[in-house]
């Protein structure tokens, strides 16, 4: 094991490599990038697994981590959720469906609907007409669908990863859709320290984020200055410059004021009286 194995106390990057499984139509590479630039000593490899094998390479120990699609058997494993994707139809570009935004499952009660064996989507009452077999994996039924056979329903992900020229895809309203989680092994309730790493990069941690197991940040007290004089008991100084003068209402001299108010006769009152 790779970051099962280090001490407790030691840092992350004491591990030699992390390893990565994920299942088609998942995309890691924008959390790769942060990784490589966050831990760049500590080399991440990538494995392309199918649906049903992404579960037991995590057992295995064939990785460390996971990219899924649930449901799955969480037998000694857990998963954080991450996003649902939007269900679509795949369809020859010629075919009615390819005329309209969206359909709804009752809209395909007339098409042969191809099931392959690695379906994803967790159906009650699959759509539509069944076909004479079913195809043994998702892109063996992008075969057919090209072939004018039937149609085929996937998450968004996976018909864009199968994209063809003459095929495209619908939005499907009330299909079952997709949910694509991150799982790991459950090792007394807490992930390892890489395990704990990338997580940290999936949910959006910056550098200098307390990592998940540590809780957050707690947040800092508030300096007080001057602006909080208020709340000592004190009357803040700056309410005394606006204090009114007992004998003009103002704090200038009541001459002054009086001078202000009348205009030019302010400058007579400093001649001297004549005397008779």
């Amino acid at each position: 094991m790779t970051g099962s194995e280090a001490s407790p106390t030691a840092s992350p990057s004491a591990s030699a490599s992390f390893r990565l499984a994920y299942v088609p139509g998942v995309t890691p590479g924008k959390w790769v990038r942060i990784w490589n630039e966050r831990l760049a000593d500590v080399p991440l490899t990538l494995l392309q697994v199918s649906a049903a094998e992404a579960p037991g390479a995590l057992r295995g120990g064939e990785a460390d981590a996971a990219f899924v699609r649930l449901p799955i058997d969480r037998t000694g494993l857990a998963a954080i959720p991450l996003y649902t994707e939007t269900t679509v139809v795949v369809v020859p570009k010629d075919h009615l469906v390819a005329a309209v935004e969206e359909v709804s499952t009752g809209d395909l009660a007339d098409e042969i609907v191809l099931h392959p064996l690695d379906d994803t989507l967790d159906w009650e009452d699959l759509p539509g007409k069944p076909a004479f077999e079913r195809p043994a994996t998702t892109a063996d039924a992008i075969e057919l669908v090209a072939a004018g056979i039937g149609v085929l329903l996937v998450p968004q992900s996976l018909a864009r990863l199968h994209h063809r020229k003459d095929l495209t895809y619908r939005t499907v309203t009330d299909a079952p859709q997709s949910r694509v989680a991150l799982s790991f092994l459950e090792l007394d309730g807490e992930p390892t320290d890489l395990v704990e790493e990338f997580i940290g990069i999936v949910r959006g941690r910056t550098v200098n984020s307390t990592r998940g197991r540590g809780g957050p940040t707690p947040p800092q007290p508030k300096q007080r200055g001057r602006s909080d004089a208020a709340g000592t008991g004190r009357k803040p100084a700056a309410g005394k410059t606006g204090a009114k003068n007992p004998r003009g209402g103002s704090g200038a001299p009541k001459g002054a004021a009086k001078g202000g108010a009348k205009g030019g006769k302010s400058s007579k009152a400093g001649k001297p009286r004549r005397r008779p």
